[in-house]
């Protein structure tokens, strides 16, 4: 985008909207670029001559361009993003070219990773490092591997040696840690002083941090000693020192730690901000209920696309890129899915002779990988909190198994109603209640083992779940409910 010479203008303050009228917003913006789009064809196809052509055609542009320009910098940047993120790429670079420049650095933040690549495509060198020159080391640290190598230099340029070391350190830390997340932006406090220097000390600031509930408490080493909540400090008296009042009871994060790891620390402690600490203890971060908030969306975003076999993508993206990110785990269940046909075939005769079984053998199939998705689903779950241990998982199995036996020999009295109902066979309705039963406690198995066997190994637990899991219950159901009905009905 290019940066104007003309005098800085005054942009309205941006509205933070709720979801409703973030989606009024962009309604309303998809219907500008559609008139806009309408009224460029008419032009085109008017018989008049080509300049008169080209000046209806510029007055419209601009007039469209003055209302979209006007629509989108009166949003939150975060609802910019969220416009963004729903248009297709070349509506997304109309509507990005119209954000003011004071917005860019916060929308390049707040959008996904797959739209920020394509947003950083379509500005210039001059536009980016004018972006990233106002952000902090540990925002800097968030687009550096989107950002091209000469921009990243030349930011690197505009730091303080303290805020280029930060960026260094920060970029230094694996994706998925706590490292990675951190902020180092902080308010830091010695323990000798007393509370009237520290508020003195408040006021001289412009602004407090965001999510600023404490106030960290270090030596001349920078170690952390201790942590003063706002509310402490603002409740006593002003003479007394930091160190009596001070909480030394306080959880710290490792910068190796897991970004994960971390959120649950949150959630379970209901924490707003913590300490990150080297492994001598000294302070050189922290960590923010905004930044876990972001982690927690994100791994729930990937669990439900990892369960699919999907991985992240736009949603506009061409249809090549969407085939390689979908084709190989489609693939895969086409292979499945054509193992359980080849199952039932083996029982041909079986079929022939009694056809109803025809009819019944799908619902014994698809009850079992209902019970698996419900038990891999709790699975999956504990193992993203952190409470599956090697002393628990045995327990956990037996106790999933009987539940599924439980759940299977109330719900296979149903079907089995249903099965003689339909068949008027009391050998059918027997044999579909075990093999319904059975089945069942094949999903449930699987349910456990998959998930386990992957996080086992280091893989994605969520990962092509669900098609594993119908390979299983399909395949064996047929496998199951066919040879009984082999053994005792024919």
């Amino acid at each position: 985008m290019t940066q104007s010479d003309a005098p800085e203008k005054v942009l309205p303050t941006p509205r933070r909207l709720d979801p409703e009228d973030a989606q009024r917003a962009l309604e309303e913006v998809q219907e500008c670029l559609r008139r806009q789009q309408l009224v460029e064809d008419l032009v085109h196809r008017q018989e008049q001559s080509d300049t008169k052509g080209r000046l209806v055609e510029d007055l419209v542009h601009r007039q469209h361009e003055a209302e979209l320009t006007t629509l989108v910098n009166n949003l939150h940047p975060a609802d910019i993003a969220f416009i963004l993120e729903s248009l297709p790429k070349a509506q997304r670079q109309t509507v990005w070219r119209l954000v003011d420049p004071t917005h860019d650095a916060d929308v390049l933040l707040e959008v996904e990773d797959w739209v920020r690549e394509s947003l950083i495509e379509a500005m210039d060198r001059q536009d980016l490092v004018a972006a990233t020159g106002n952000m902090d080391a540990d925002e800097i640290a968030d687009l550096a591997p989107d950002l091209p190598p000469d921009v990243v230099a030349e930011v690197q340029k505009g730091l303080t040696d303290e805020e280029r070391a930060q960026l260094l350190e920060a970029m230094g830390y694996p994706e998925d840690s706590v490292g990675a997340i951190m902020d180092f932006e902080m308010v830091r406090v010695r323990e000798d002083v007393t509370l009237e220097v520290v508020l003195r000390y408040l006021r001289r600031l412009h602004e407090l941090p965001d999510h600023t509930d404490q106030i960290f408490v270090v030596d001349r080493q920078d170690k952390l000693q201790g942590v003063l909540p706002i509310s402490t400090l603002l409740v006593s008296e002003p003479e007394s020192e930091v160190r009596p009042v001070m909480n030394t009871d306080y959880l710290a994060l490792n910068p190796l730690d897991s970004d994960a790891d971390a959120a649950s620390a949150f959630e379970r402690y209901d924490l707003v901000s913590a300490p990150v600490t080297d492994d001598q203890g000294r302070l050189i971060g922290r960590v923010t209920i905004a930044d876990v908030v972001d982690v927690i969306r994100e791994d729930s975003q990937e669990q439900a696309l990892s369960r699919a076999g999907l991985q992240e993508e736009d949603i506009f993206a061409p249809v090549a890129s969407a085939l390689r990110n979908r084709a190989p785990w489609l693939l895969f269940n086409l292979c499945t899915a054509a193992t359980a046909s080849f199952v039932a075939s083996r029982f041909e005769d079986t079929v022939s002779h009694i056809v109803i079984l025809a009819f019944l053998m799908s619902i014994v199939a698809g009850i079992g990988g209902n019970s698996g998705n419900q038990t891999m689903t709790m699975i999956i779950r504990a193992l993203a909190v952190g409470r599956i241990t090697g002393r628990n998982i045995w327990q956990l199995v037996k106790r999933e198994m009987l539940v599924t036996l439980m759940v299977g020999l109330c719900g296979s009295v149903v079907a089995a109603l249903f099965a003689w109902g339909i068949s008027d066979s009391i050998s059918i309705a027997l044999v579909m209640m075990a093999a319904m039963v059975c089945n069942m406690l094949v999903g449930a198995s699987f349910g456990v083992m998959v998930p386990m066997l992957r996080a086992r190994f280091g893989k994605d637990p969520a990962m092509g779940s669900s098609v594993l899991l119908t390979f299983a219950t399909d395949s064996l159901g047929f496998f199951i409910f066919l040879g009984l009905a082999t053994l005792f009905l024919v």
